[in-house]
Protein backbone atom coordinates (compact mmCIF):
# COMPACT_ATOMS: atom_id res chain seq x y z
CA UNK A 1 0.00 0.00 0.00
CA UNK A 2 1.23 3.81 -0.67
CA UNK A 3 2.61 5.93 2.38
CA UNK A 4 0.44 8.44 3.73
CA UNK A 5 0.87 11.98 2.19
CA UNK A 6 2.11 14.79 4.37
CA UNK A 7 0.96 18.39 3.37
CA UNK A 8 1.50 20.46 6.51
CA UNK A 9 2.09 20.42 10.00
CA UNK A 10 -0.60 18.37 11.16
CA UNK A 11 -2.05 18.14 8.09
CA UNK A 12 -1.89 14.32 6.23
CA UNK A 13 -3.31 12.22 3.94
CA UNK A 14 -3.36 9.11 5.42
CA UNK A 15 -2.46 5.87 3.46
CA UNK A 16 -5.91 4.13 3.97
CA UNK A 17 -7.55 6.91 2.09
CA UNK A 18 -5.49 6.61 -1.28
CA UNK A 19 -5.89 3.67 -4.30
CA UNK A 20 -3.24 3.58 -7.02
CA UNK A 21 -4.10 2.49 -10.47
CA UNK A 22 -1.83 1.97 -13.00
CA UNK A 23 -3.74 1.88 -16.97
CA UNK A 24 -2.81 2.13 -20.26
CA UNK A 25 -1.39 5.72 -21.15
CA UNK A 26 -2.53 7.57 -24.35
CA UNK A 27 -0.26 8.95 -26.81
CA UNK A 28 2.45 7.91 -28.45
CA UNK A 29 5.03 5.39 -26.63
CA UNK A 30 6.43 3.18 -29.60
CA UNK A 31 6.75 -0.61 -28.41
CA UNK A 32 5.77 -0.13 -24.58
CA UNK A 33 2.32 2.16 -25.62
CA UNK A 34 -0.17 -1.10 -25.53
CA UNK A 35 1.93 -3.40 -23.27
CA UNK A 36 2.72 -1.03 -19.95
CA UNK A 37 0.49 0.46 -17.68
CA UNK A 38 2.61 3.53 -17.14
CA UNK A 39 -0.25 6.07 -16.48
CA UNK A 40 -1.37 6.46 -12.77
CA UNK A 41 -4.77 7.34 -10.88
CA UNK A 42 -4.83 7.82 -7.67
CA UNK A 43 -8.47 8.16 -5.86
CA UNK A 44 -8.25 9.93 -2.42
CA UNK A 45 -10.74 10.11 -0.17
CA UNK A 46 -11.16 13.80 0.75
CA UNK A 47 -13.38 12.64 4.07
CA UNK A 48 -10.47 10.65 5.62
CA UNK A 49 -7.92 13.84 5.24
CA UNK A 50 -6.93 14.54 9.16
CA UNK A 51 -6.11 18.05 10.31
CA UNK A 52 -8.50 20.17 8.21
CA UNK A 53 -10.71 22.47 9.56
CA UNK A 54 -14.20 23.21 8.21
CA UNK A 55 -13.03 26.33 6.21
CA UNK A 56 -10.20 24.27 4.51
CA UNK A 57 -12.95 21.28 4.14
CA UNK A 58 -15.47 23.95 2.08
CA UNK A 59 -12.35 24.90 0.16
CA UNK A 60 -10.98 21.72 -1.18
CA UNK A 61 -14.64 20.51 -1.91
CA UNK A 62 -15.10 23.52 -4.41
CA UNK A 63 -11.22 22.87 -5.66
CA UNK A 64 -11.50 19.41 -6.28
CA UNK A 65 -14.90 19.30 -7.84
CA UNK A 66 -14.00 19.06 -11.14
CA UNK A 67 -11.53 15.54 -9.89
CA UNK A 68 -14.31 13.75 -8.04
CA UNK A 69 -15.09 10.69 -9.62
CA UNK A 70 -19.00 8.94 -9.29
CA UNK A 71 -18.22 7.94 -5.47
CA UNK A 72 -17.16 11.57 -4.30
CA UNK A 73 -13.26 10.55 -4.44
CA UNK A 74 -10.90 12.75 -5.60
CA UNK A 75 -9.35 11.48 -8.97
CA UNK A 76 -6.05 12.90 -9.60
CA UNK A 77 -4.03 11.28 -12.95
CA UNK A 78 -1.00 11.68 -14.24
CA UNK A 79 0.81 9.92 -17.48
CA UNK A 80 3.85 12.60 -18.01
CA UNK A 81 6.68 10.31 -18.09
CA UNK A 82 6.96 6.68 -19.06
CA UNK A 83 7.98 5.72 -15.88
CA UNK A 84 5.11 4.19 -13.73
CA UNK A 85 6.72 5.16 -10.49
CA UNK A 86 7.65 8.90 -11.41
CA UNK A 87 4.02 9.63 -12.54
CA UNK A 88 2.62 8.03 -9.02
CA UNK A 89 4.85 10.95 -7.46
CA UNK A 90 3.72 13.29 -10.00
CA UNK A 91 0.05 12.39 -8.91
CA UNK A 92 0.83 12.68 -5.38
CA UNK A 93 2.73 15.47 -5.43
CA UNK A 94 -0.44 17.11 -7.50
CA UNK A 95 -3.57 16.08 -4.72
CA UNK A 96 -0.41 17.54 -1.80
CA UNK A 97 -0.86 21.16 -3.96
CA UNK A 98 -4.85 20.85 -4.00
CA UNK A 99 -5.09 20.20 -0.38
CA UNK A 100 -2.03 22.97 0.04
CA UNK A 101 -3.95 25.29 -1.78
CA UNK A 102 -7.41 24.55 0.53
CA UNK A 103 -5.16 25.56 3.60
CA UNK A 104 -4.46 28.79 2.50
CA UNK A 105 -7.71 31.08 3.58
CA UNK A 106 -8.37 33.66 1.51
CA UNK A 107 -8.20 37.73 1.96
CA UNK A 108 -11.17 39.59 2.63
CA UNK A 109 -11.53 42.10 0.42
CA UNK A 110 -12.60 45.21 1.93
CA UNK A 111 -14.74 47.61 0.00
CA UNK A 112 -13.06 50.84 -0.72
CA UNK A 113 -14.19 54.36 -2.47
CA UNK A 114 -11.92 56.41 -4.78
CA UNK A 115 -10.78 59.22 -3.10
CA UNK A 116 -11.53 62.85 -3.88
CA UNK A 117 -8.70 63.23 -6.28
CA UNK A 118 -9.07 60.19 -8.53
CA UNK A 119 -12.56 61.67 -8.92
CA UNK A 120 -11.45 64.43 -9.71
CA UNK A 121 -8.51 63.10 -12.03
CA UNK A 122 -11.38 60.83 -13.95
CA UNK A 123 -13.42 63.58 -14.86
CA UNK A 124 -10.96 65.92 -16.08
CA UNK A 125 -9.84 63.12 -18.48
CA UNK A 126 -13.44 62.72 -19.34
CA UNK A 127 -14.04 66.50 -20.32
CA UNK A 128 -10.50 66.20 -22.14
CA UNK A 129 -11.38 63.56 -24.43
CA UNK A 130 -14.77 65.35 -25.03
CA UNK A 131 -12.70 68.71 -25.76
CA UNK A 132 -11.02 66.89 -28.39
CA UNK A 133 -14.26 64.99 -29.58
CA UNK A 134 -15.89 68.55 -30.01
CA UNK A 135 -13.13 69.62 -31.85
CA UNK A 136 -13.54 66.91 -34.66
CA UNK A 137 -17.75 67.15 -34.76
CA UNK A 138 -18.91 68.72 -37.98
CA UNK A 139 -20.10 72.27 -37.64
CA UNK A 140 -23.79 72.96 -37.13
CA UNK A 141 -25.50 75.27 -39.43
CA UNK A 142 -23.81 79.08 -39.32
CA UNK A 143 -21.16 77.92 -37.15
CA UNK A 144 -17.33 77.22 -38.23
Amino acid sequence: MAEPIDVAPGVRIPAAALLMRAVRASGPGGQNVNKVSSRVELMVDLAAVEGLDEGARARLAALSARYLDAEGRLRMTAQESRDQSRNLETAREKVRALVEEALVVPKRRRATRPSRGAREARIFAKKVVARAKAIRRRPVNGEE
